[in-house]
């Protein structure tokens, strides 16, 4: 038996950050707007990462923010120039969420949760007349309709215009599990994972430290540099600052750390001068340098044979990776939905009036409200653009 065909104006096929934020801009343009989600409710990878804080923008100097997304600034630069860290702000507090800023640029809400300002932009895209529809998996095209399984069983929905916003395919038991890149065959780029962990095969003395944080260094990843906190685990190192170098690091660049990044050379050698060599290679870091006991396992773990002149050693303290975590563990993906298959206004080339956004596309970016940013500024203009196309 054939599926009844319902009309929509609009259709969003992804109820995260950037499909929300499309649904908005079509609402707010006049039309009547339908949201099919997969899940049981809407935005939950948004909602998990808020469980950390849900860090939503950086404010800092415009080059450095650009900098963030390395060779696919260019493809995202019109959105971004549309919907930068300070209209992030002044959005959520439109939505009622008092924000501040914290010492390294990083933008929260106040509560640090998600949950309120979802709770907040739901009601309002509800008043709005936007429609939330869960359990709706879309499953692909059939003409010019898009066919779902729904609970009702199979349906096909017919809109003037469609924004595709079904996420990456990282955390798959939170929605974005890549299955609809099948439907675009050579149109997408292979996914990898970004902003990840990486395996490290650790000795059994470095057990007692897993769980501990190393602060105060500097991440060495060929020629890109880092500078953030990160994390000793039972399966290897995670944590923000090795999710700022993981491209360079899945493309096979080494790691090494620069464990007194504060500290020249000479500055290095000579607090070491002052420390007897018979002592132990822990007291001699300890008491000359003020390492830290985390640091100075690192050393232990990977300094051996101790060189002579620890200098070198401490200023690049090789790490050896096994390689990236699993692809369902990254915070997010590379790859996805090439821009080259799009025009300038993120719409389908061979399927015109079909606009797609956020992490579907082939972009990626590192933590720190760089990547929700782009999300919500891909989803906003192929919402304004689908809208102009709708007429």
């Amino acid at each position: 038996m054939m599926a009844a065909i319902e009309e929509v104006d609009a259709l969003v096929i992804g109820a995260g950050p950037a499909g929300l934020m499309a649904a908005e801009m079509m609402s707010l343009a006049g039309l009547s707007v339908l949201i099919a989600e997969a899940k049981p409710s809407a935005a939950r990878k948004f909602l998990m990462a808020g469980k950390s804080g849900l860090n939503l923008t950086k404010r800092e100097e415009t080059a450095a923010f650009c900098g963030a997304y390395g060779d696919g600034y260019p493809l995202l630069a019109d959105a971004l120039a549309g919907f930068g860290p300070d209209e992030v702000v002044a959005w959520a507090e439109g939505l009622g969420q008092e924000m501040f800023t914290g010492s390294t640029g990083r933008v929260f809400p106040v509560v640090m949760k998600a949950s309120p300002l979802l709770r907040a932009w739901l009601a309002r895209l509800g008043d709005a007349g936007a429609e939330l529809r869960t359990r709706w998996r879309w499953t692909g095209w059939q003409e010019d309709c898009a066919c779902f399984e729904t609970p009702a069983g199979p349906t096909l929905l017919r809109a003037r215009v469609t924004v595709l916003a079904m996420g990456g395919a990282s955390w798959a038991r939170l929605g974005s599990d890549g299955a609809w890149a099948a439907q675009f065959a050579d149109q997408v780029a292979d996914f990898a994972p970004a902003n990840m962990g990486f395996e490290v095969d650790w000795s059994p003395h470095m057990a007692k430290h897993f769980g501990a944080p190393v602060k105060g260094v500097a991440l060495l990843a060929g020629h890109e540099v880092g500078r953030g906190e990160f994390v000793i685990s039972d399966r290897g190192l995670e944590g923000g600052g090795i999710y700022a170098v993981s491209r360079a690091l899945r493309e096979g660049a080494p790691l090494a750390l620069d464990l007194l990044p504060d500290l020249s050379v000479d500055e290095v050698r000579q607090r070491l001068s002052r420390t007897r060599l018979k002592e132990s290679l822990a007291n001699r870091l300890r008491k000359g340098l003020g390492l830290s006991p985390v640091k100075i396992a690192l050393v232990q773990e990977f300094g051996r044979p101790v060189p002579q002149d620890l200098v070198p050693l401490l200023k690049g303290l090789p790490v050896p990776l096994k390689g990236p975590r699993p692809m369902d563990e990254a915070i997010s993906t590379a790859g996805g939905l090439r821009f080259d298959a799009l025009t300038s206004d993120l719409m389908l080339k061979d399927r015109p009036g079909v606009f797609s956004c956020g992490e579907m596309l082939d972009w990626e970016a590192p933590t720190g409200g760089y990547l929700l940013t782009a999300c919500l500024a891909t989803g906003r203009l192929a919402g304004q653009a689908a809208a102009r196309y709708a007429g």
